[in-house]
Protein backbone atom coordinates (compact mmCIF):
# COMPACT_ATOMS: atom_id res chain seq x y z
CA UNK A 1 0.00 0.00 0.00
CA UNK A 2 1.08 3.42 -1.26
CA UNK A 3 -0.26 6.30 0.69
CA UNK A 4 0.41 10.41 0.35
CA UNK A 5 0.25 12.78 3.07
CA UNK A 6 -0.80 16.23 1.81
CA UNK A 7 -0.73 19.04 4.17
CA UNK A 8 0.77 22.38 4.80
CA UNK A 9 3.36 22.62 8.21
CA UNK A 10 2.35 21.60 11.28
CA UNK A 11 -0.49 19.38 9.91
CA UNK A 12 0.85 16.08 11.80
CA UNK A 13 1.97 14.48 8.19
CA UNK A 14 4.86 13.38 10.52
CA UNK A 15 3.54 12.25 13.19
CA UNK A 16 0.54 9.94 11.66
CA UNK A 17 3.68 8.69 9.15
CA UNK A 18 5.79 7.46 12.36
CA UNK A 19 2.48 5.88 14.53
CA UNK A 20 1.78 4.00 10.87
CA UNK A 21 5.13 2.71 10.74
CA UNK A 22 5.50 1.84 14.52
CA UNK A 23 2.24 0.04 14.68
CA UNK A 24 2.33 -1.68 11.16
CA UNK A 25 5.28 -1.44 9.34
CA UNK A 26 4.94 1.26 7.10
CA UNK A 27 8.04 3.08 5.88
CA UNK A 28 7.84 6.93 5.84
CA UNK A 29 9.82 8.49 2.75
CA UNK A 30 10.45 12.16 3.88
CA UNK A 31 12.72 13.78 1.21
CA UNK A 32 14.31 16.09 4.04
CA UNK A 33 15.79 12.94 5.91
CA UNK A 34 16.38 10.46 2.93
CA UNK A 35 18.32 13.58 1.67
CA UNK A 36 20.30 14.11 4.80
CA UNK A 37 21.17 10.02 4.67
CA UNK A 38 22.43 10.44 1.35
CA UNK A 39 25.09 13.06 2.27
CA UNK A 40 26.02 11.38 5.19
CA UNK A 41 26.54 7.99 3.11
CA UNK A 42 28.53 9.61 0.38
CA UNK A 43 26.64 7.94 -2.01
CA UNK A 44 26.52 8.53 -5.38
CA UNK A 45 23.00 10.35 -5.44
CA UNK A 46 23.93 11.79 -2.02
CA UNK A 47 26.91 14.04 -3.96
CA UNK A 48 24.82 14.95 -6.45
CA UNK A 49 22.49 16.07 -4.25
CA UNK A 50 25.03 17.83 -2.03
CA UNK A 51 26.69 19.58 -4.66
CA UNK A 52 23.17 21.49 -6.07
CA UNK A 53 22.69 22.55 -2.13
CA UNK A 54 26.58 23.74 -1.82
CA UNK A 55 25.51 26.02 -5.24
CA UNK A 56 22.01 27.33 -3.07
CA UNK A 57 19.94 25.72 -5.51
CA UNK A 58 17.31 23.01 -5.29
CA UNK A 59 17.50 19.52 -5.52
CA UNK A 60 15.76 18.43 -9.06
CA UNK A 61 13.17 16.30 -8.84
CA UNK A 62 15.31 13.85 -11.12
CA UNK A 63 17.76 13.22 -7.77
CA UNK A 64 14.47 12.93 -5.58
CA UNK A 65 12.60 10.53 -7.79
CA UNK A 66 16.28 8.79 -7.49
CA UNK A 67 16.38 8.64 -3.67
CA UNK A 68 12.98 7.21 -3.48
CA UNK A 69 13.35 4.67 -5.98
CA UNK A 70 16.66 3.84 -4.00
CA UNK A 71 14.22 3.21 -0.68
CA UNK A 72 11.50 1.55 -2.16
CA UNK A 73 14.04 -1.00 -3.24
CA UNK A 74 16.15 -1.17 -0.22
CA UNK A 75 12.55 -1.81 1.51
CA UNK A 76 11.28 -3.91 -0.43
CA UNK A 77 9.53 -6.27 2.11
CA UNK A 78 7.80 -3.49 3.75
CA UNK A 79 4.28 -3.26 4.32
CA UNK A 80 3.83 0.01 2.35
CA UNK A 81 5.38 3.54 1.80
CA UNK A 82 3.93 6.86 3.38
CA UNK A 83 5.04 9.69 1.51
CA UNK A 84 5.45 12.69 3.41
CA UNK A 85 6.60 16.18 2.09
CA UNK A 86 6.48 14.80 -2.31
CA UNK A 87 4.95 15.43 -4.22
CA UNK A 88 4.69 19.27 -4.32
CA UNK A 89 3.62 19.80 -7.59
CA UNK A 90 2.34 18.15 -10.62
CA UNK A 91 5.62 17.77 -12.41
CA UNK A 92 6.71 15.39 -9.02
CA UNK A 93 3.10 14.00 -9.17
CA UNK A 94 3.79 13.24 -13.04
CA UNK A 95 7.16 11.66 -11.78
CA UNK A 96 6.13 9.65 -8.95
CA UNK A 97 3.36 8.26 -10.53
CA UNK A 98 6.05 7.19 -13.67
CA UNK A 99 7.94 5.80 -10.99
CA UNK A 100 5.23 3.48 -9.23
CA UNK A 101 4.34 2.45 -12.83
CA UNK A 102 7.85 1.07 -13.56
CA UNK A 103 8.15 -1.10 -10.39
CA UNK A 104 4.35 -2.79 -10.87
CA UNK A 105 2.95 -0.01 -8.12
CA UNK A 106 0.85 1.99 -7.56
CA UNK A 107 -0.81 5.16 -5.13
CA UNK A 108 -3.39 3.46 -2.75
CA UNK A 109 -4.44 6.69 -1.63
CA UNK A 110 -3.81 10.24 -1.07
CA UNK A 111 -4.86 11.97 2.82
CA UNK A 112 -5.37 15.71 2.68
CA UNK A 113 -4.75 16.51 6.59
CA UNK A 114 -6.54 19.70 7.08
CA UNK A 115 -6.27 22.12 9.62
CA UNK A 116 -7.43 25.56 10.33
CA UNK A 117 -4.59 28.21 9.52
CA UNK A 118 -5.04 29.73 13.36
CA UNK A 119 -4.52 26.15 14.59
CA UNK A 120 -1.72 25.22 12.64
CA UNK A 121 0.01 28.84 13.80
CA UNK A 122 -0.53 28.19 17.32
CA UNK A 123 1.03 24.64 16.89
CA UNK A 124 4.00 26.04 15.22
CA UNK A 125 4.96 29.24 17.14
CA UNK A 126 4.42 26.83 20.34
CA UNK A 127 6.87 24.57 20.08
CA UNK A 128 10.53 24.24 21.17
CA UNK A 129 13.51 21.20 21.50
CA UNK A 130 16.17 20.81 23.85
CA UNK A 131 19.38 22.20 22.55
CA UNK A 132 21.08 18.84 24.53
CA UNK A 133 19.03 15.97 23.72
CA UNK A 134 16.09 16.87 20.82
CA UNK A 135 13.38 16.15 22.75
CA UNK A 136 10.47 18.22 21.71
CA UNK A 137 8.16 20.04 23.54
CA UNK A 138 5.10 22.74 22.62
CA UNK A 139 4.59 25.43 25.28
CA UNK A 140 0.39 24.69 25.70
CA UNK A 141 0.02 20.84 24.87
CA UNK A 142 3.86 19.27 25.89
CA UNK A 143 5.30 22.04 28.63
CA UNK A 144 8.13 20.57 30.50
CA UNK A 145 7.36 19.38 33.73
CA UNK A 146 9.53 21.80 35.30
CA UNK A 147 10.13 25.23 33.98
CA UNK A 148 13.28 25.58 31.80
CA UNK A 149 14.17 21.92 32.54
CA UNK A 150 13.95 19.29 30.09
CA UNK A 151 11.91 15.78 31.39
CA UNK A 152 14.37 13.64 29.22
CA UNK A 153 17.94 14.99 29.78
CA UNK A 154 17.46 17.12 32.57
CA UNK A 155 19.43 19.50 31.01
CA UNK A 156 18.65 23.26 32.20
CA UNK A 157 18.05 26.27 30.39
CA UNK A 158 18.68 24.54 26.95
CA UNK A 159 15.55 25.07 24.73
CA UNK A 160 16.04 26.49 21.51
CA UNK A 161 12.71 27.57 19.13
CA UNK A 162 13.21 26.82 15.04
CA UNK A 163 14.14 30.38 13.34
CA UNK A 164 11.35 29.88 11.06
CA UNK A 165 8.56 29.10 14.02
CA UNK A 166 7.51 32.94 14.27
CA UNK A 167 4.25 33.96 12.50
CA UNK A 168 5.56 35.88 10.37
CA UNK A 169 8.17 33.45 8.63
CA UNK A 170 4.91 30.50 9.20
CA UNK A 171 2.34 32.59 7.14
CA UNK A 172 5.03 32.84 4.43
CA UNK A 173 5.40 29.03 4.51
CA UNK A 174 1.78 28.42 4.61
CA UNK A 175 1.56 30.83 1.84
CA UNK A 176 3.74 28.60 -0.41
CA UNK A 177 2.37 25.66 0.23
CA UNK A 178 -1.04 26.60 -0.87
CA UNK A 179 0.61 28.21 -3.78
CA UNK A 180 1.98 25.06 -4.95
CA UNK A 181 0.09 22.18 -3.78
CA UNK A 182 -3.38 23.39 -4.70
CA UNK A 183 -3.17 21.77 -8.35
CA UNK A 184 -2.41 18.56 -7.08
CA UNK A 185 -5.93 18.54 -4.49
CA UNK A 186 -7.06 18.55 -8.25
CA UNK A 187 -5.04 16.08 -9.77
CA UNK A 188 -5.59 13.38 -7.20
CA UNK A 189 -9.31 14.12 -7.02
CA UNK A 190 -9.80 13.44 -10.42
CA UNK A 191 -8.35 10.00 -10.12
CA UNK A 192 -10.90 9.50 -7.37
CA UNK A 193 -7.94 8.66 -4.41
CA UNK A 194 -8.32 11.52 -2.86
CA UNK A 195 -9.93 11.65 0.51
CA UNK A 196 -10.26 15.01 3.05
CA UNK A 197 -10.04 14.48 6.52
CA UNK A 198 -9.90 17.59 9.42
CA UNK A 199 -8.74 14.77 11.91
CA UNK A 200 -7.04 11.32 11.52
CA UNK A 201 -7.80 8.59 13.13
CA UNK A 202 -7.23 4.74 12.69
CA UNK A 203 -9.89 2.25 14.42
CA UNK A 204 -9.43 -0.87 15.23
CA UNK A 205 -12.53 -3.76 14.65
CA UNK A 206 -13.45 -2.75 17.88
CA UNK A 207 -14.08 0.64 17.59
CA UNK A 208 -10.74 1.38 19.49
CA UNK A 209 -8.29 4.54 18.06
CA UNK A 210 -5.08 3.31 17.21
CA UNK A 211 -4.38 6.56 15.95
CA UNK A 212 -5.58 9.71 16.58
CA UNK A 213 -4.62 13.43 16.03
CA UNK A 214 -6.24 14.98 19.79
CA UNK A 215 -5.11 13.49 23.37
CA UNK A 216 -9.24 13.53 23.78
CA UNK A 217 -9.49 9.04 23.41
CA UNK A 218 -12.38 8.27 25.28
CA UNK A 219 -15.83 8.45 24.01
CA UNK A 220 -14.88 10.43 20.88
CA UNK A 221 -16.44 8.46 18.21
CA UNK A 222 -19.63 6.52 16.81
CA UNK A 223 -18.47 2.98 16.74
CA UNK A 224 -18.96 2.51 12.69
CA UNK A 225 -21.38 0.08 11.48
CA UNK A 226 -19.89 -3.25 10.45
CA UNK A 227 -20.94 -2.93 6.94
CA UNK A 228 -18.11 0.08 7.19
CA UNK A 229 -15.46 -2.31 8.89
CA UNK A 230 -16.37 -4.77 5.49
CA UNK A 231 -15.65 -1.65 2.93
CA UNK A 232 -12.19 -0.52 5.05
CA UNK A 233 -11.54 -3.86 5.33
CA UNK A 234 -11.34 -4.41 1.14
CA UNK A 235 -9.60 -1.07 0.91
CA UNK A 236 -11.99 1.53 0.84
CA UNK A 237 -11.81 4.34 3.27
CA UNK A 238 -14.80 4.96 5.15
CA UNK A 239 -16.24 8.17 6.90
CA UNK A 240 -15.95 8.00 10.21
CA UNK A 241 -17.77 10.60 12.18
CA UNK A 242 -16.65 12.42 15.83
CA UNK A 243 -19.34 12.35 18.26
CA UNK A 244 -17.84 15.86 20.27
CA UNK A 245 -18.16 18.34 16.74
CA UNK A 246 -19.14 16.15 13.45
CA UNK A 247 -16.14 16.48 11.53
CA UNK A 248 -15.50 14.01 9.31
CA UNK A 249 -12.72 11.41 9.76
CA UNK A 250 -11.06 8.15 7.70
CA UNK A 251 -11.16 4.51 8.53
CA UNK A 252 -9.00 3.28 6.24
CA UNK A 253 -6.93 -0.25 5.96
CA UNK A 254 -3.23 -0.13 7.32
CA UNK A 255 -2.11 -3.20 6.32
CA UNK A 256 -2.31 -6.01 3.18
Amino acid sequence: MNIILLGPPGAGKGTQARAMYDRHGFIQLSTGDMLREAKEANSEIGQRAASIMAKGELVTDEVVIALIRDKITEKAGAEGFIFDGFPRTLAQADALEDLLLSIGQSLSHVIELFVDDEKLISRITGRFTCGSCGELYHKLTKPPKKPDVCDVCGSANKFVFGPDDNEDSFRTRLLAYYRDTSPLIGFYHAKKILRRIDDVYLIDSSGNIIISDTKNDQNNFIIPIEESFRKASTGIPVIVQNNIDSKPSAMVKANS
